[in-house]
């Protein structure tokens, strides 16, 4: 059982400067939610990151408030969270598919979101999943949406090495001002 396995993970990244994610939860099965965003809450404070939580109606809606929030706020990433159990229709897969490739695309360009979603075939399995003791899937979804930051700081502090640069870029590139060339 996948539950019972050992794995890797990651240590915690640091910021030299602070990081605000956003969890966006859909609390439909509200204790599985509760749990998820314990979790996130807690993962986000430990890496001395703040974070803003906003509820919508159900998983769908999860990617399009994190969409609205790129668009009009100042959020480093977006910790996605919710829960969807396998009912008697075809919509299991609609809303588990759909609210996963949304956020998929997004995190391709360029978003920085950890999924937290879970898609299970019953409440027990939400339950192990959600629970901050167990396999704290919150958590597991803010350490993503961390992670993802520092690589976005870390990669776009990078210079690429191409084009033209002006003096002022090879100064700081540099560090040494005591040898600037005069115009």
């Amino acid at each position: 059982m996948a539950g019972h396995e050992q794995h890797h993970i990651l240590e915690r990244p640091s910021f030299d400067k602070p990081v605000k994610l956003l969890i966006v939860v859909a609390p439909y099965y509200k204790d599985i939610a509760d749990n998820l965003v314990a979790g996130a809450k807690a993962e986000i404070e430990a890496a001395g990151g703040s974070w803003d939580i906003v509820e919508v109606p159900g998983a769908l809606e999860v990617p399009t408030a994190i969409a609205i929030a790129d668009r009009t706020s100042n959020f480093d990433g977006y910790v996605a969270l919710g829960c969807v159990i396998r009912g008697e229709t075809t919509h299991y897969d609609t809303v588990c598919n759909d609210s996963s490739r949304a956020i998929q695309m997004m995190g391709l360009n360029g978003l920085c979101i950890g999924n937290g979603i879970l898609t299970v075939e019953n409440r027990r399995q939400a339950e192990v999943r959600a629970d901050t003791a167990d396999q704290n899937k919150g958590g597991g979804a803010a350490a993503a949406a961390l992670h993802l930051v520092a690589l976005s700081r870390k990669w776009s502090r990078a210079s690429k090495g191409v084009g033209f640069k002006t003096i002022s870029d090879q100064i700081k590139l540099a560090g040494d001002t005591k040898d600037t060339p005069t115009a």
